[in-house]
């Protein structure tokens, strides 16, 4: 960085997102992934698949707390997919037989996830706090550490097809669909506000993915809004976060897929970044801004002064190879341009392990590039 910006020291963050942040899940190591097989063709029960889990979100965590986090999540080490365990758990939310397959992209050519879909067959509501159990888990693991919880935003419930997975019998028009769902992540949070959460994700990948006009035409193509899908979704999620209470920090990360080291969209910030920025009522963005998918910083100018922060997600990890500190400074540098660098923070673009699978690298890099951003927040932040 040029010795102007390096001196304008914007210090350390008490309270979340921090200088150094991730997003939320780390690779899952052998032992898990054995387990879960193990589990799957019930050579284990639950329980014995809960001990190993335990095991391993112990060592993650201590690791994030070693390299120098302030936050620690378990990794997302429960799940299959970071959004789909979660909105399974919803009231009137079931399993759909069907698959509805979603096309990745990446340098080798395209890979297709096709994961079960869903089914709106009930009203929907939150009878027990979803994750709720691993969030006590990680609260009694950390030692130092702020425990930080991820759920997939309200809109992706809708975004998997529209009023196509909504049965007509309980909700005719989605403005009743739109006021349970609502209502019930009101409940959530409250129930998680409760138990002492304190640092909350909201992930949605909708918000990145309507850069894209590909995926706009899709959005058309199950009832949305072409033009303004991505207004409808800010009022939802701030509606979702409306009663949160004191106390509780709340971040949203958008990126434009993440499956296998491959993605589903491309597109700069400029078609939602000026709604997204000033109206959604959160307290930090995690956007990614790893590649040339993500377009230039110039959408940073919508930022408003004074507490709201983006996490800049420079630090692939879609790739193994180590960035280097001097380019990752000169990122910071032009982001801080367009927004004050107070207000910028430090990350991976995306999670390492969206999905049980993971991506194409080694858990000896994920934590590299972790121990990485730690250093250079340092170096940038003080």
């Amino acid at each position: 960085m040029t010795e102007t910006a390096t001196a304008k020291k914007a210090g350390a963050r008490m309270t979340p997102p921090f200088r150094a942040d991730h997003v939320g899940s780390l690779l899952r190591p052998q032992k898990l992934l054995e387990a879960r097989d193990d589990f799957a063709a019930e050579r284990i029960d639950a329980a014995a698949l809960r001990e190993v889990e335990d095991v391993a979100i112990r060592e993650i965590v201590r690791k994030q707390e070693l390299i120098g986090l302030q936050s620690a999540t378990d990794g997302e080490f429960r799940r299959a997919s970071w959004h789909m365990d979660f909105i399974y758990q919803l009231d009137g939310v079931t399993r759909e037989a069907g698959h509805l397959a979603v096309k990745f992209h990446n340098p080798e050519g395209d890979i297709e996830w096709t994961p079960a879909a869903l089914h709106v067959s009930g009203k929907l509501g939150v009878s027990k706090t979803i994750f709720g159990d691993d969030l006590r888990f990680l609260q009694e693991t950390v030692t130092k550490n702020v425990p930080k919880l991820t759920i997939p935003s309200p809109s992706m419930v809708h975004y998997r097809s529209g009023k196509a997975h909504i049965d007509e019998s309980v909700y005719p028009e989605l403005d009743a669909f739109w006021a349970d769902l609502t209502a019930a992540y009101r409940e959530e949070v409250r129930r998680l506000g409760g138990l002492g959460c304190t640092y909350l994700q909201v992930d949605d990948t909708s918000l990145a993915y309507m850069n894209d006009p590909h995926q706009r035409d899709y959005i058309e193509s199950i009832g949305g809004d072409h033009d303004r899908q991505h207004i409808e979704y800010i009022r939802h999620i701030n509606e979702s976060l409306a009663e949160r209470p004191a106390g509780m920090s709340v971040t949203t990360h958008m990126c434009r897929g993440n499956f296998r080291s491959s993605w589903a969209a491309e597109g700069s910030y400029d078609f939602v970044a000026e709604a997204l920025l000033n109206e959604l009522q959160v307290d930090g963005f995690f956007m990614e801004w790893d590649d040339e998918r993500s377009g230039g910083f110039e959408p940073l100018r919508f930022l408003p002064k004074g507490e709201k922060q983006v996490v800049l997600g420079l630090v692939t990890t879609k790739r193994g190879e180590l960035e280097s500190k001097d380019e990752l400074k000169r990122r910071i540098e032009e982001a801080a341009k367009y927004a004050p660098l107070e207000q910028l923070c430090l990350s991976p673009q995306c999670g390492f392990s969206s999905t049980v699978e993971g991506n194409s690298l080694t858990e000896e890099q994920q934590w590299a590039k972790l121990r990485l951003i730690v250093e250079v927040a340092e170096e940038v932040w003080g």
